[in-house]
């Protein structure tokens, strides 16, 4: 069999996890007992629906409250307006005093202070009555409530439960030293392909597959080495339209180096070995007959059930031999 010509990009293989592109953490913002639980636990939650709802009451009638002394400083700032309009008229008619005006003025200050301060307090006290129904802020799946109903809940302390996204997924790897700085290099040569203009793109397998069938694309690394692994940690984004995956998975990840090539590509099955070196049988002429020669050879890495042939093995000595078991 001959060998085939193909363009082949160099790809080096790298284990990771998969992980929410985001985590909320959904928390009471309000103190309060837990009085409703409106969810399927594990279930799609769509963004702007009702998870959980703290007894109101309290805050109801706290809101009634402060809307009142609202309304009572208001019709107090409006009264001494009416009134510093007066003192104003006789102010310019020399009927009344320059202190009499000032002390007029001072006190419709210090209302139209105590109405904002009013305002401002019924505003919050809305704002708290608002927060007693928990809604969820993006559309994911929500995970097990971690509160029961009846249960008091504490401000900006009790976590209620967390919701990730499904439509896309983050893919986190380690890159070694060794491969970043091969990388850089090839870079800087301009022989690399980099995350700038056109995305770099990988392709990914599953725990239960030997096949690549996954693509993502990567969309970060991070600005230094981890001295402790001597890695460079990585992320490609992969779409998840389907559902297949969830935040945890073990993947392997094909990353390609450099841009593609024309490389010799023959069955697995075509390599021999003598004492660990690897080498093929070709056919060659001699005195007018064909025979079979041994050539030692450096075997690339696998693409399927084939292997790459490297240099100096080139297509002028392969070609038109043909290879032998």
């Amino acid at each position: 069999m001959l060998p085939e010509t193909q363009l082949i990009t160099e790809q080096e293989e790298f284990t990771g996890r998969t992980a929410a592109t985001e985590r909320v953490e959904l928390r009471a913002r309000v103190s309060g007992y837990l009085q409703q639980v409106d969810f399927a636990e594990g279930r799609l939650v769509q963004k702007g629906q009702v998870l959980f709802r703290i007894d109101e009451r309290p805050f109801r009638a706290e809101e009634k409250r402060t809307q009142a002394a609202a309304a009572q400083f208001e019709a107090r700032a409006k009264r001494l307006r009416a009134q510093e309009q007066r003192v104003r008229s006789l102010l310019e008619k020399r009927a009344m005093s320059q202190e009499e005006y000032e002390a007029a003025q001072y006190e419709l200050t210090e209302a139209e202070a105590s109405l904002e301060a009013a305002q401002a307090a019924h505003e919050t006290a809305r704002l708290n009555l608002d927060f007693t129904t928990v809604t969820a802020p993006l559309t994911g799946l929500i995970g097990q409530r971690q509160v029961d109903a009846g249960n008091l809940v504490v401000q900006d302390q009790t976590l209620l439960a967390t919701i990730v996204p499904v439509e896309k997924v983050n893919v986190l790897f380690d890159m070694d030293e060794r491969t970043v700085l091969r990388l850089r290099r090839m870079q800087q040569a301009g022989q690399a392909m980099t995350t700038d203009g056109n995305p770099v793109r990988v392709r990914i397998a599953l725990a239960d597959s030997d096949e690549f069938t996954l693509d993502g694309v990567l969309d970060f690394q991070d600005n230094q080495v981890d001295p402790a692994t001597g890695t460079q940690r990585m992320r490609a984004v992969v779409d998840n339209a389907s559902g297949l995956l969830s935040p945890g998975l073990f993947v392997r990840l094909r990353y390609p180096i450099g841009e593609a090539r024309e490389s010799l590509l023959i069955p697995e099955e075509c390599l021999a070995s003598d004492q660990g070196r690897p080498f093929v049988f070709v056919a060659v002429e001699q005195d007018g007959k064909e025979i079979a020669e041994a050539r030692y050879i450096e075997p690339g890495k696998p693409i399927g059930h084939r292997v790459i042939l490297q240099p100096p093995f080139t297509a002028l000595t392969i070609i038109p031999a043909i290879l032998h078991r």
